[in-house]
């Protein structure tokens, strides 16, 4: 690339920069341009890193990202949002879709370069999604359905082209309640207090907050006293916001829970209209398994199969995006390339330092051993000593990365997951240790194809899970790394993360293991979040998938024949796995996975779990 390339984006990152802060009017703000989607902390800005050639689309699209940015600054309150945010996961997408679309609103009524931006973002937004491949309407998430709509309705434009079609499927739907709430959100966009108020009421009208709950809220804001105690309940801790979640999604009322520790409270308490089979818990005795229909509704099954399916990853995408999309990860590699690789070169050089050979000395048969033939030589009395060389152990190894691919790994946790098993797998190829990297997910958001089978057959009670599987091999074990590397840029395809059922996506893993041959089976698995499908935990117990999720890993852990090892990622994963670490950024996955593997390859550790795992009675799972 020439000087000149580069000169010129550098200039269009200052000037970028510059024009952020000038709109956001906060002169001290930070602006960074890194591999991945925009983000915004506080004060600093992320936006992607824009290419040397930078064609007309993709300064279209900085731009608008940009600007996004700058008028969040400039017009949203983070900590009033948050005082008003609900507790319930599809509330709260809806709650920040339509503030969003307010300060783009203030921003674009004013300027029309801004306008422009972000009307070229939203219809790339939408293309990305999927939008415009629609034909139903309960295809169309809720949250973008009621952003749209009130986007149409504040400018007075038509929709992003993308989303024309899906769109006009919602048009006429609302009913009185839902309409007077979008009548009173049009009208006090100038106002953030007065929307958000205006958003829960239309969050009510849509059955996903209280009604009754929300009306005394409103009442108890008149005092100070009242909008206090509001606050605080507000501004739960992390564990509190996700039992609360599971609480919505299973339509729990609030007090169910109250008064006790949320990440293990939440779940007895959902557990007492159903009850765990066979889970045994610490502290009090578990009287609720005696009833046998609760038993009958915990117990994990699944609706339907047919719906189901394991891919290739080549198959999901055409070879000239795939293409694109691994020049894509090969650029975002160059930011991380000399942290990670220096990780994997010291892995690496852990693992050829036992590769040098090792011998048996003074054996009756073998090499003859020239290095003892002088006491021969000295006392004819002495045999002759044989040699042999030692076999290393590890590279009779193979070593299964399972990736979480829900939404809500979508940005920079995927990014740099992409980036990391890329490189694991040049590292350990290397050294002649197998590794194969799968994803798991759904076909759909909501529950696809499954779900309209079992409204079709009148929705029979306690269904099991509700969703169709998607598991993506990007790269098989006995598949090079040459052959695969391309494959491994579909994790940042737009549309491909949805919802994800970790339970069965391990048991598949682990069975893909057990027909390998090699004696040594290890497998990482990568997640942020507890499983999460809002089809299966919607007309089953709220706990229903992380319960199935402890059984699978209990029996894993129990029977002994692979070694099991999981990396949270902004989630603690200590509470599922034996074996565990959680990370806070996803800029620490490299470190973490690095470190882990040189542990499991280490040979006193090694043996250690071989002699562990000798003493676990067999389990079948």
């Amino acid at each position: 690339m020439s000087k000149q390339d580069l000169t010129r984006q550098e200039e269009f990152k200052r000037a970028t920069a510059g024009a952020l802060r000038a709109l956001a009017g906060v002169e001290e703000v930070q602006v960074a341009f890194q591999p991945g989607p925009a983000g915004l902390s506080g004060k600093r800005a992320r936006l992607p890193l824009p290419s040397r050639s930078l064609p007309p689309a993709e300064i279209a699209r900085l731009r608008g990202a940009a600007d996004a940015l700058a008028l969040k600054l400039r017009y949203h309150n983070e900590a009033l949002h948050a005082a008003r945010m609900p507790v319930g996961k599809e509330a709260r997408e809806v709650f920040d879709a339509l503030e969003e679309v307010r300060v783009q609103h203030l921003g674009a009524a004013h300027l029309e370069g801004v306008r422009h931006n972000l009307a070229v973002r939203l219809n790339e937004l939408c293309e990305a999604e999927g939008f415009d491949r629609m034909t139903r309407k309960d295809q169309l998430p809720l949250h973008a359905a009621l952003a749209l709509l009130l986007r149409e309705k504040l400018s007075g434009e038509p929709p992003p082209p993308a989303a024309a079609r899906v769109l006009a499927l919602w048009r006429g739907t609302l009913d009185p309640a839902q309409e007077a709430a979008m009548e009173e959100l049009a009208a006090c966009t100038a106002d953030q207090e007065r929307f958000a108020r205006a958003a829960r009421k239309l969050l009510s009208a849509f059955d996903l907050i209280d009604a009754e709950t929300e009306a005394s809220a409103d009442q108890e804001e008149e005092g100070e006293e009242g909008g206090e105690e509001r606050s605080q309940e507000q501004q739960a801790s992390p564990g509190e916001a996700s039992a609360l979640d599971q609480q919505a999604l299973t339509g729990a009322e609030p007090e169910t829970a109250e008064g006790e520790a949320r990440e293990e409270g939440a779940e007895d308490a959902e557990e007492e209209g159903a009850a765990t089979e066979g889970e045994e818990k610490p502290g009090g005795p578990q009287q609720r398994r005696e009833l046998p229909q609760v038993d009958d509704a915990s117990r994990y099954r699944i609706f339907t199969t047919q719906f189901d399916e394991v891919v290739e990853a080549e198959q999901l995408c055409d070879p000239e995006e795939l293409t694109r999309l691994r020049q894509q990860l090969d650029q975002q590699l160059q930011h991380l390339q000399g942290i990670v690789a220096r990780l994997a070169n010291r892995l690496q050089r852990r693992l050829m330092a036992q590769q040098q050979r090792a011998w048996e000395f003074d054996l009756e048969e073998g090499l003859l051993d020239v290095a003892r033939l002088a006491r021969v030589v000295a006392n004819p009395m002495h045999s002759l000593s044989y040699k042999r060389e030692k076999e290393a152990n590890f590279r009779d190894t193979v070593v299964t990365l399972l990736i979480d691919n829900s939404g809500s790994m979508r940005g920079r946790p995927i990014t740099v997951a992409a980036m990391c098993a890329d490189i694991l797998a040049r590292t350990l190829e290397r050294c002649g240790v197998k590794v194969e990297i799968l994803g798991f997910t759904t076909r759909a958001w909501k529950g696809g194809q499954s779900r309209e089978r079992w409204v079709a057959e009148g929705k029979p009670r306690n269904p099991g899970r509700l969703n169709d599987l998607r598991h993506i091999i990007y790269k098989a074990a006995d598949a090079p790394w040459r052959r695969a590397r391309r494959a491994m840029g579909l994790m940042l395809r737009e549309g491909l993360l949805k919802e994800n059922i970790d339970g069965e996506a391990l048991q598949w893993a682990y069975r893909r293991l057990l027909t390998r041959p090699e004696n040594r089976r290890i497998l990482m698995v990568i997640s942020d979040g507890a499983p999460v499908d809002d089809s299966t935990l919607s007309v089953n117990p709220g706990n229903y998938l992380e319960r199935h999720l402890r059984e699978v890993i209990r029996e894993i852990e129990s029977r002994g024949l692979v070694e099991l090892i999981a990396i949270g990622i902004g989630h603690d994963v200590t509470r599922y796995y034996r074996r565990a670490v959680t990370i806070v950024d996803a800029e620490e996955l490299g470190g973490t996975m690095m470190a882990k593997l040189a542990e499991l390859f280490d040979e006193d550790a090694a043996a250690a779990w071989h002699r562990a795992a000798a003493e676990r009675a067999p389990a079948v799972i």
